[in-house]
C-alpha cells in the first residue's frame, strides 16, 4: 500500500510539472543545445557517450566548481565569509586531496562509470534528442534523486561514524577539520562505494534518458562542493531551498565530529537531523555564537 502511494505521489508530481512546463515559452538556448546534442550522437558511439562523456562531465565539473572556493583563500575580502576563521589554509592540504581524488576517480569511480552504457542498454534508456525530457522534468527527477540519496547517506553515515568502525573507514574523510570544496569526495575507497551507492538509487528508479545522468551529476556536485566550501556566502541561491543543509551546517560536523550527519559529503537536507535530534549540538553552538557576538557589539 505504501509503495503504491509513493508511486502515486511521484506520478502526480511529474504530471503537474509537465503541465505547467507545457505552458511556458520555449527556451532560446534549446536550438543550439539540440544541434550540439545531435552532433554528438552523429560522431560518437553510445558507449563513448555514456562512458567517456560521463567521465569528462564529472571531472570537468568537479574541479571547475571547486575552483572558486580554492581561490577564496587568496582574496582578503572573502576572509569575513570563512566559517572557521581561526584555521589557516595552505597548499599542502589541497595537493594531498588532489592526489587522493585522482586515485578514487580513476580506479574506483571509472570502473563504475564503465558500466553506464550497459545500464542504459539493459533498461532501454534512450539517447535521442526527441526523447529528452524538458528541463523542468529533469530538475524534478534530480530533486527526487537528492531526497533518496540524502536518506541513504544519513543512515549509512551514522553507521560509519560509529565508534567501533570509525577509525577503519570514515576517519580518512575527517583528516581535514576545516573543509574546502575539492575535499567533497576525499574519502576511504570503501566509503566512496558505500555512500556512493545512494547516488545511483534514484537513477535506477527515475532515469528515462541518458541526459538525466549528467543532470543529476551536475546538481549533486554543485550541492556537495558548496557544503564543503568552508565559506558561508550570503547571496548563495541554494539557501532558497527549504531544509537545505548548507556550508555552515556541514562545517560543524567536520569541526565537532558529532551530529549533523545530513550535512556531510553530499547529503542535502536537514530534516533527518531534526527528526532524530542529531543537530542539537549544532543548534546549541549557533546560540552560543550569537550570544558571544552580542557581547562583543
Amino acid at each position: 500500500m505504501a509503495t503504491n502511494e509513493s508511486v502515486g505521489i511521484f506520478s502526480s508530481a511529474f504530471l503537474a510539472v509537465e503541465y505547467v512546463d507545457s505552458l511556458l515559452p520555449q527556451n532560446p538556448l534549446q536550438e543550439p543545445f539540440k544541434n550540439a546534442w545531435n552532433y554528438m550522437l552523429s560522431n560518437y558511439t553510445k558507449f563513448q557517450i555514456a562512458t567517456w562523456g560521463s567521465l569528462i562531465v564529472h571531472e570537468a565539473l568537479y574541479f571547475l566548481i571547486s575552483l572558486p572556493g580554492f581561490l577564496f583563500q587568496f582574496i582578503p575580502y572573502m576572509k569575513k565569509h570563512k566559517i572557521q576563521k581561526d584555521r589557516t589554509e595552505s597548499l599542502e592540504g589541497p595537493w594531498k586531496c588532489f592526489k587522493a581524488l585522482l586515485f578514487n576517480h580513476f580506479f574506483i569511480q571509472l570502473p563504475l562509470i564503465c558500466g553506464t552504457y550497459y545500464f542504459t542498454e539493459y533498461f532501454n534508456i534512450p539517447y535521442e534528442w526527441e526523447a529528452m525530457p524538458r528541463w523542468s522534468m529533469l530538475l524534478l527527477r534530480c530533486f527526487f534523486c537528492a531526497v533518496i540519496e540524502d536518506t541513504w547517506h544519513y543512515f549509512l553515515h551514522r553507521l560509519l561514524d560509529h565508534k567501533r568502525i570509525y577509525k577503519y573507514i570514515h576517519k580518512v574523510y575527517h583528516e581535514f577539520q576545516a573543509p574546502f570544496g575539492m575535499e567533497a569526495e576525499y574519502a576511504h575507497p570503501a566509503e566512496t562505494k558505500i555512500l556512493g551507492t545512494g547516488f545511483f538509487i534514484g537513477i535506477i528508479l527515475f532515469c528515462d534518458h541518458v541526459v538525466l545522468l549528467w543532470a543529476w551529476v551536475t546538481c549533486h556536485l554543485i550541492e556537495t562542493i558548496d557544503v564543503h566550501s568552508g565559506y558561508d556566502i550570503p547571496l548563495n541561491p541554494l539557501k532558497l531551498i527549504p531544509f537545505y543543509a548548507g556550508a555552515r551546517h556541514h562545517d560543524f560536523h567536520h569541526m565537532n565530529f558529532i551530529g549533523n550527519y545530513a550535512g556531510i559529503a553530499g547529503s542535502t537536507f536537514t530534516w533527518w537531523d531534526r527528526l532524530f535530534g542529531t543537530e542539537s549540538q549544532y543548534n546549541a553552538y549557533i546560540e552560543k555564537m550569537k550570544t558571544m557576538d552580542k557581547k562583543t557589539e
